[in-house]
């Protein structure tokens, strides 16, 4: 995956609205309540999206708060137009949208009433007989203030075609599918005890949740197809390197480039020793690679058949 990490910004955003202003008092006209009630996932986030189905601007204008250090940050460059976000989700309704689907990468909490989330939102037009499909990545920082969640910082790309992919896509990622970074000297520890016992290899897995990639390459190693053999030959640790800033000592440690992006993964054996290290991105890109490349590589580095 490529190094635009949308919370980098999103997080420095986010402190500075949240020391600039206080979170119980709403602003000048925002006084509509926008807390859905759905009974799961991150519940604003299922009325903006049936904004934006609907192309209802006026909706999507009360879910984004005003202010100084409110922002979006477009392909064009950063404003503070409250309009913009609104305007840009809308107009897709007279395109012919007929679908939204929100795919939440990760999701930070880091106060009560705050949430930052990586995001892939997918938007499909026409209908099943012949539709379109297209794919914006961005994020968002929603603010509790008072009864209402609102947007209080935003970015994201320009709408690009929907990659065909050749893996399976998670239909719900798991926004907890690399633990916290500190835990991973512990999680490949622990690996490391239960191989010594059943004398499989440990498959030591780089990235971290906002890596749609990563994601995929997780739901393929769960997959029908593969699953029996990752089962019968590896324990699996992942390795969160956060923004890569944190665990880079692991990946010098098992010669893994983590420049080249993630995923990256390196096979230990049984005693720890390292059998191979990815130098060239191999898993990197889930549109690069398909079922017969993962197997071919876990069936290379099974305990027993390593070269």
């Amino acid at each position: 995956m490529a190094k635009v990490r949308w919370r980098w910004l999103l997080a420095a955003a986010l402190a500075l609205v949240l020391t600039s202003a206080p979170l119980g008092a709403a602003p000048a006209a925002q006084t509509q309540s926008h807390t859905a009630r759905a009974p799961e996932g991150f519940a604003p986030m299922n009325n903006w999206k049936a904004a934006v189905l609907a192309g209802d601007a006026a909706a999507l204008s009360q879910m984004y708060a005003v202010g100084p250090n409110v922002f979006a940050k477009t392909p064009q460059g950063q404003t503070s137009d409250p309009a913009e976000e609104p305007r840009f989700w809308s107009r897709f309704h007279s395109m012919g949208l007929t679908g939204v689907d929100v795919k939440v990468l990760e999701r930070k909490t880091p106060q009560p009433g705050a949430a930052v989330l990586t995001l892939r939102i997918y938007l499909t037009f026409g209908t099943a007989a012949q539709k379109t499909e297209m794919l914006v990545s961005g994020a968002q920082v929603w603010v509790q203030i008072g009864s209402d969640w609102l947007i209080v910082g935003s970015q994201r790309g320009d709408p690009v075609p929907r990659p065909i992919l050749t893996l399976p896509e998670p239909a719900v990622p798991n926004t907890n599918l690399y633990p916290d970074p500190a835990e991973a000297q512990k999680d490949l520890a622990a690996a490391l005890n239960a191989a010594a016992k059943d004398h499989k290899n440990v498959l030591v897995v780089f990235g971290g949740n906002w890596c749609f990639d990563c994601h995929v390459l997780d739901a393929a190693f769960h997959s029908k197809q593969i699953a029996p053999l990752v089962v019968a030959n590896y324990h699996v640790v992942h390795i969160n390197i956060g923004n890569y800033d944190v665990n880079m000592d692991l990946g010098q440690k098992y010669d893994v480039p983590l420049e080249k992006g993630v995923p990256a993964v390196a096979v230990l054996d049984s005693k720890g020793n390292l059998l191979t290290s990815q130098q060239h991105g191999e898993f990197e890109s889930a549109v690069k690679i398909g079922p017969g490349d993962i197997t071919q590589f876990l069936q290379r580095w099974k305990p027993g058949s390593a070269e």
